[in-house]
């Protein structure tokens, strides 16, 4: 497969050569066509001894070969890593002013961007509006991670992670077809298409937005103190990962999550319940499936107290709490469906066995109540399932009777194999 990366000027320049390094290896023809700022990073020399090929950021260079044009013209694959503000806009703008913006515009293959800035220019209205047209044309723009950026400064804009930039690069491919793009090798491209499944998963969630909820909420009885559970939100946050690479947009809802967030994926933090419900809610109105991960508290304190609950003396020492209940969330999302399949809801049933009943038992009573339409089973209780990285759960499907059990297995292929199932919810 011919690849073209294009490295725009940031300081994430220097990461881009792990991704030329990866394609090489996974033997791509790499063509690295570097604008002038990005040379200013990472020189020329090291560009053209990773990709074996010489670098020119000019249309001049080689005129008779038609660089500006041909170099587009036969890719299979574009991407621009890192992905720079003023490379988007003048993408977006249709801007040819040297060999990476003429390459763009003579590109009829699938073109990845792989943004890295400041948040502050992530989140400028016209950042925002160049990524809605790119999208909007066709062209892949992966989310930025979160973490620490140039200088002291942290938060969304950072370079992903190049292993996930080119895995995001091969499932791009994998949904136009990489023999039918061009490429020169059929088991070339049916590698590709094997090796993007295998990091990256199949792109059967591209378009759609997916909302999921993860971790544990905490109901405060004082400014202290909480109730709280041991919802690690791992679960979640593998299943919001596991989207993301599918191709959705994705929003989790994070309740109380000590974890880094995957790249492509738009956090909502919250904390309580109450605050939980709102944003999912909020979410799932333009949602076309809502994964309930999370564990939320059935109960509440009646009162929070504002000032430290002290401890008492005396033989009536003690404390004594009135707990009111907490709205099923679900069972408001199910019911604000109102008669619509959409959005597709799937629920969580942490369960215990008791006298009254098995695990799988109670899980089938909460199923027929909630009337979601996927329930994921696991058991609960100390070293099971709360902060372990595998688990085993069962899926119970309303339209499905048998129960198809997942496990033990990591967190991740439980994630894929509840997609599965969203996916072929959504038709």
């Amino acid at each position: 497969m011919h690849v073209v990366v294009g490295v725009s000027g940031g300081i994430a320049a220097y990461k881009a050569c792990s991704l030329v390094r990866r394609f090489t290896e996974g033997g791509h023809d790499v063509t690295v066509v570097p604008t002038a700022a990005a040379l200013r990073f990472v020189g020329a020399p090291t560009w053209a001894a990773l990709s074996g090929k010489p670098v020119s950021t000019e249309v001049w260079t080689d005129v008779h070969e038609v660089p500006h044009v041909r170099i587009g013209q036969s890719a299979d694959l574009v991407v621009v890593a890192p992905a720079t503000a003023d490379i988007m806009a003048k993408a977006a703008a249709g801007i040819a002013d040297d060999l990476l913006t003429n390459t763009l515009l003579t590109a009829r293959c699938p073109v990845v961007f792989a943004p890295a800035m400041h948040t502050e220019m992530w989140e400028h209205p016209a950042t925002q509006g160049n990524v809605e047209t790119l999208r909007r044309r066709g062209a892949h723009v992966i989310e930025p991670a979160e973490g620490r950026l140039t200088g002291a400064d942290s938060g969304k804009g950072r370079f992903p992670e190049p292993e996930d930039v080119y895995a995001a690069a091969l499932a791009a491919v994998d949904t136009r077809g990489a023999a039918g793009a061009g490429s020169p090798d059929p088991a070339r491209a049916e590698g590709d298409r094997e090796a993007g499944s295998a990091a990256y998963g199949p792109m059967g969630l591209r378009g759609r937005t997916v909302v999921v909820s993860a971790g544990g909420t905490r109901e405060p009885l004082d400014p202290i103190r909480f109730l709280g559970n041991r919802s690690s939100g791992k679960q979640g946050l593998a299943i919001a990962h596991a989207a993301a690479r599918r191709g959705a947009r994705v929003v989790l809802v994070a309740a109380n999550v000590d974890l880094p967030t995957p790249p492509g994926v738009t956090v909502v933090p919250v904390e309580t319940t109450l605050e939980l419900k709102d944003a999912v809610e909020t979410a799932a109105r333009e949602a076309d499936a809502v994964i309930m991960a999370a564990a939320p508290a059935d109960f509440r304190p009646a009162s929070v107290s504002a000032s430290k609950i002290k401890k008492g003396t005396g033989p009536e020492a003690g404390l004594r709490l009135e707990l009111v209940e907490n709205p099923d969330i679900v069972k408001g999302l199910v019911a604000s469906r109102d008669g619509s399949r959409r959005p597709v809801i799937v629920s969580f049933a942490a369960e215990t066995g008791d006298a009254s009943g098995s695990v799988m038992d109670h899980a089938r009573a909460k199923f027929a109540k909630k009337g979601s339409d996927l329930q994921v089973v696991n058991e609960v209780g100390r070293d099971l399932a709360f902060g372990r990285d595998d688990n085993t759960v069962h899926l119970l499907r309303r339209d499905v009777p048998e129960v198809v059990t997942v496990g033990p297995a990591g967190k991740d292929v439980i994630a894929g194999a509840v997609l599965d199932v969203v996916e072929d919810l959504l038709g």
